[in-house]
């Protein structure tokens, strides 16, 4: 929106060759030009106030647009020159042009600092937001130059480069992060908001509105499908922050309609972020409210056996929320004949005693399964050293199979220790089964061991499955934080650890080309990304090989993605006999309360017969 100085009776007070519009302050490039240098009269109308500061547009807002038209004026807590202000005001300030972050992994933030010298021109002049998907709209897919260099925001090295030190010149058609930034400080307004994410702790909560995305759901959410480069991680969604009226937001569950929100563009704590005038509103949710159970139900017969793959998160004897995991593999997931499970605790959970074993915990879950159900199932599972596997402290956990007697029996029964590492013997056969992959690889320091085993069919059907969790995202760093591309933390352990398994998995397949192997777990990575692209040689992806469709691929919310960290690879001897295979999303569609873990289970329908 444009205002002349005549109409805002500013002619004559200064003069425009002595002082910077707010277009020139935030120039051309993430960084002011003009950072720690002194400005005077500088000129805009004030279109919100917070506790700390407030929002100033330029006057005459005719700058490119790759420079935003407003800026945040940082008043501290000092209430002498905000109590002077209201919204609509027409002002000029003097002060200090700073660029701001509260973390050196973030991106900075364009402020006037210690401001001055106010002089109110005029009061009452109407303020109108840009209205996002209209006059502005962020791009897709792309979120940096850098990142697209390098071969995407997943690229593999990460951390090659600090956006805030390139400091290129914005292009905000083009990148997601320009985008945002070219809005930084500006009053927009989202039509028809859709929730991408549950509340964090702090309640905020990630949207899109009436633009175009791309990856959506059927839920509503963005998933990370394939991009080019790379992937699509959705830098068309933005982050809601805390209200500007200290209103509390309501809480969101994926795929909620809320109503319109006005607000403005700011950066804060790693992400692009609306501080909306007051707190957003639920209109609708969607519809289930929960997803119906797995369709897929076993045959009873090799031909037509069921599979789960769940990670029950930091499942303990003692746990809340172990009768609900029962609930879900029992109403949910169909009681499949053979499971998956990972982080199971030991016995006493956290409490640090130097207990490893889990047999109480599975026993107890086994338990509630057969009160429900009146399926007993038996497991397998081998105890880790203590202390060595990651995860909450104390707490040990593990992977783990769970088996129903009347399909499956362990084949020779012969489990190793904690450091055993089992070998594959001529048959194939298994020296230890069940046994750990490769413990003493430097790969699975600090992370879990997978678990190999073989079972027999109760028609004599070999059957080699290999149980993974991978090591975890800890050290990431934002998105939309500096380091471009962004950290992935334990992406090279993850790599180490997928050519461990694969190395593995080769040497059964090159004794039988037909071997019925599964492989199954928390991968903690994306399909996209190289450390899943080491399996493309020995294991087929099921999602891809029963084409479940890329925008339904989501197993966990992360930010504004709905994403798949939870996946199931099957040799190609069992791709050729019409496999099946479904996500539920009985957790990712819950409210934050209602989650049993924080994880979907997945069910697959396999013919292993010989």
């Amino acid at each position: 929106m444009k205002f002349s100085l005549f109409s805002l009776g500013l002619s004559g007070l200064f003069s425009l060759g002595a002082s910077l519009t707010i277009s020139q302050i935030n120039g051309p490039a993430h960084r002011s030009p003009y950072e720690n240098k002194d400005v005077k009269d500088v000129t805009g109308l004030v279109t919100a106030i917070g506790p700390s500061g407030f929002f100033l547009r330029d006057t005459t807002p005719d700058g490119p647009t790759q420079s935003s038209n407003s800026v945040y004026v940082f008043t501290s807590s000092s209430t002498t020159i905000r109590g002077n202000i209201t919204v609509g005001d027409a002002i000029t300030i003097d002060g200090r042009i700073l660029e701001y972050r509260s973390d050196r992994a973030y991106l900075f933030l364009t402020e006037i600092s210690a401001p001055k010298n106010l002089r109110k021109v005029s009061s009452g002049n109407r303020v109108e937001p840009v209205v996002l998907g209209k006059e502005r709209s962020p791009p897709t897919c792309r979120y940096s130059a850098i990142d697209e260099k390098a071969g995407g925001v997943f690229a593999v090295p990460n951390n090659q480069s600090l956006y805030s030190v390139v400091n290129a010149t914005v292009e905000q058609d083009k990148y997601g992060l320009d985008f945002w930034e070219s809005l930084s400080g500006e009053l927009v307004k989202i039509p028809g908001p859709v929730a991408l994410s549950k509340p964090s702790n702090f309640g905020d909560v990630w949207v899109h509105g009436e633009w175009r995305v791309t990856g959506k759901n059927s839920r509503g959410g963005l998933t990370i499908v394939p991009g080019s480069p790379g992937a699509d991680a959705n830098p068309e969604a933005i982050r809601i922050g805390s209200p500007l009226d200290s209103t509390k937001n309501e809480a969101t569950k994926l795929g909620d309609k809320l109503e319109e929100i006005t607000g403005v563009v700011t950066y804060a704590f790693g992400f692009y972020t609306v501080l909306p005038l007051t707190a957003l509103k639920v209109k609708s949710s969607a519809e289930p409210a929960v997803p119906p159970p797995a369709s897929l139900k076993s045959s009873s017969r090799c031909s037509g056996l069921t599979f789960g793959c769940y990670n029950i998160e930091n499942l303990a004897l003692s746990s809340a929320h172990l009768p609900k995991v029962a609930d879900h593999i029992v109403n949910f997931m169909g009681i499949p004949d053979f499971m998956f499970l990972q982080e199971v605790q030991d016995d006493d959970g956290p409490n640090n005693s130097g207990n490893v074993s889990s047999n109480q915990t599975l026993a107890a879950l086994s338990a509630a399964v057969k009160e429900r159900s009146g399926v007993s199932y038996e497991f397998a599972v081998i105890d880790p050293v203590d202390g060595k596997d990651g995860g909450q402290p104390g707490g040990n956990i593990r992977v783990a199979y769970f088996y129903n007697p009347e399909f499956f029996t362990l084949r020779n029964p012969n489990p190793g220790s904690s450091t055993d590492a089992t070998e594959v013997l001529p048959g194939p056969e298994l020296s230890f089964n069940p046994g750990r992959i490769d413990p003493a690889n430097a790969a699975w320091t600090n992370s879990r061991k997978p678990l190999a085993a073989v079972f027999d069919t109760k028609g004599g059907d070999k059957v080699f499955v290999i149980n993974v969790h991978f090591a975890s995202k800890g050290g990431s760093s934002s998105i939309q934080g500096d380091a471009r591309p962004p950290v992935n933390g334990g992406v090279e352990d993850r790599q180490a650890q997928a050519e461990s398994v694969t190395s593995f998995v080769s040497k059964i397949l090159a004794q039988d080309r037909g071997a019925k192997v599964i492989i199954a777990g928390d991968f903690n990575e994306f399909t996209y990304i190289s450390p899943m692209r080491a399996f493309d040689k020995i294991a087929y992806d099921l999602d891809i090989v029963t084409e479940i469709p890329v925008e339904e691929r989501y197993t966990y919310l992360f930010d504004m993605n709905s994403q798949q960290l939870d996946h199931m690879l099957v040799s190609y001897e069992i791709t050729q006999r019409d496999p099946e295979y479904e996500h539920v999303h009985v957790n990712t569609w819950t409210t934050r309360e209602g989650e049993v873990s924080d994880h979907d289970p997945s069910v697959a329908k396999l013919n292993v017969c010989k």
